[in-house]
C-alpha cells in the first residue's frame, strides 16, 4: 500500500514498494484513462508485427513465452499480448508448424493492481481439448497467464526463458528521483520545482544519469533473460530536442500546469515551499542518441530499428471544445500517473485540493493544451 498522510515524505528507496498507475475503475485510474496510449500503441502496430517477424520460431515442446514489462491494469496490455501470440500463431502456420504452448507474464512493481488486470483477462480455452480447438476457441484466450511483480530495471525471470519481451510507456519511469535533486546541499537540489522541465544544469544531469543507470540495467538483465533468436520491441517516452531541460510533452504535462498547482498550494499556505521540494516526479524522456548510446555500450542486441515516433496528444477527450472536459481530462491524466506519488506525499486530502486547481487551470487554457500537448516516442526494435 502508498504511504498516507499529510506530511509524509516518501524515501527514494521506497519508490519501487508503493509506486503504480492509478488502480481500480474509477474515473482517475488507468484502465478509464489510457486511451491515448492504446491510440499510440496501435500506430505503432507495423513496427511490433516487424519485430514479430525477426523471431526465430521454437519448433520443439518447449512454450513460447512473451513477458509485457509495465503491464499496468488495463486492457492495453492484454491487447498488445493477444496480438503477438495471434501474430506468432499466424507464422507458425504459414510455415506448416503445428504451434506450441504459449505463456505471456504481465509484470509490473509491486504495487500494481494485478487484481483489476485479471479481472479483465478472458477466460483460458479448454486445454482438454485438441491443440487446434484450443487455440480456435472464439472469446477465449489462447496462452497461459501470470503476474510477475518486481522492477525490470533488475532481474525477472530465469536466464533464456523469454521469447519475446514487450514494454510500451513505461521505460521513461526512473527507479527513484536522484538523491542529490532531494538534497539541499546539492547544486542539483531541484528548489522551487516538482519535475526537470526548465531544471539548472546539475539537476538535469541528476535525472540523465539515473536514466542512463536504469536503461543500462534494463538492457543488462533482459540479454540474460532472452532466448538465442528472440526479439524485444520499446517504446518509450522521448525528445526531439538536444537540450535534456525540454522535456517535449512531459514537460508540457507535468512542468506547467501540474507545477503551477503545487504553487498554489504553496502561495495559499496549504503546503510549506519545502514540502513542494521534496516532490519530484521520477521521469526521463531520453533523446534519441542517449537511448541509442546505452544501447551500444551494452552491446548483446543486433538494434533491427531505432527511431522517434509522433505519438500525438495524452489527451482523448469527446468535445474539444468544451474547455470543462478538456481540463478534466488533463487532470485525470496527471492523476493516473503521478496520483499515487502525490497522495503519499501530502495525503488525500490535499492530492485533491491540488489536483482540482491542476483542473482549474487546465480549463482556462484548454485550447493551448489541446494545440500544444504533444508527446513523441522512441521505438526500438532489438534482437538477440
Amino acid at each position: 500500500m502508498a504511504l498516507k498522510g499529510d506530511n509524509v515524505v516518501v524515501p527514494s528507496m521506497k519508490l519501487e514498494r508503493m509506486f503504480s498507475m492509478k488502480g481500480g475503475k474509477g474515473e482517475a485510474s488507468y484502465a478509464n484513462n489510457s486511451q491515448a496510449q492504446a491510440i499510440h500503441a496501435r500506430s505503432v502496430l507495423h513496427f511490433l508485427e516487424e519485430t514479430l517477424d525477426s523471431v526465430q520460431l521454437n519448433c520443439s515442446e518447449i512454450p513460447f513465452v512473451v513477458a509485457d514489462l509495465g503491464c499496468s491494469s488495463g486492457t492495453n496490455t492484454i491487447s498488445t499480448v493477444e496480438v503477438i501470440i495471434n501474430h506468432m500463431i499466424k507464422r507458425y502456420e504459414a510455415l506448416g508448424y503445428e504451434p506450441p504452448e504459449f505463456s505471456a507474464f504481465f509484470s509490473d512493481l509491486p504495487c500494481n493492481d494485478f487484481n483489476t488486470l485479471f479481472q479483465l483477462l478472458p477466460p483460458l480455452a479448454n486445454y482438454s481439448t485438441s491443440m487446434e480447438e484450443f487455440l480456435a476457441a472464439k472469446g477465449h484466450r489462447p496462452y497461459f497467464a501470470a503476474g510477475v511483480p518486481g522492477s525490470f530495471h533488475r532481474r525477472l525471470f530465469p536466464s533464456r526463458s523469454i521469447d519475446v519481451f514487450h514494454s510500451a510507456f513505461s521505460l521513461h519511469w526512473l527507479s527513484q528521483v536522484p538523491e542529490s535533486v532531494l538534497d539541499k546541499r546539492s547544486t542539483a537540489y531541484n528548489k522551487g520545482k516538482v519535475y526537470i522541465h526548465g531544471a539548472n544544469e546539475s539537476t538535469t544531469s541528476a535525472y540523465k544519469e539515473q536514466f542512463k543507470t536504469d536503461l543500462a540495467g534494463f538492457i543488462r538483465s533482459r540479454s540474460m533473460e532472452m532466448r538465442s533468436g528472440g526479439s524485444m520491441f520499446l517504446v518509450c517516452l522521448g525528445r526531439t530536442s538536444l537540450d535534456p531541460t525540454d522535456q517535449g510533452g512531459a514537460g508540457f504535462l507535468f512542468g506547467t500546469h501540474f507545477q503551477d498547482a503545487w504553487d498554489d498550494l504553496v502561495q495559499e499556505g496549504v503546503i510549506t515551499s519545502e514540502k513542494r521540494d521534496n516532490f519530484n516526479i521520477p521521469l526521463y524522456a531520453p533523446s534519441l542518441q542517449e537511448f541509442k548510446e546505452i544501447i551500444e555500450a551494452d552491446g548483446s542486441f543486433t538494434v533491427n530499428k531505432l527511431e522517434v515516433f509522433k505519438g500525438g496528444s495524452p489527451l482523448v477527450v469527446n468535445q474539444p471544445d468544451n474547455a470543462a472536459e478538456v481540463g478534466r481530462a488533463l487532470a485525470n491524466s496527471c492523476r493516473t500517473v503521478a496520483g499515487v506519488l502525490v497522495d503519499a506525499h501530502i495525503g488525500d486530502r490535499l492530492s485533491d485540493e491540488l489536483f482540482l486547481r491542476v483542473e482549474r487551470r487546465a480549463t482556462s487554457r484548454s485550447k493551448e493544451l489541446l494545440e500544444q500537448l504533444q508527446f513523441f516516442h522512441i521505438v526500438a526494435s532489438l534482437s538477440k
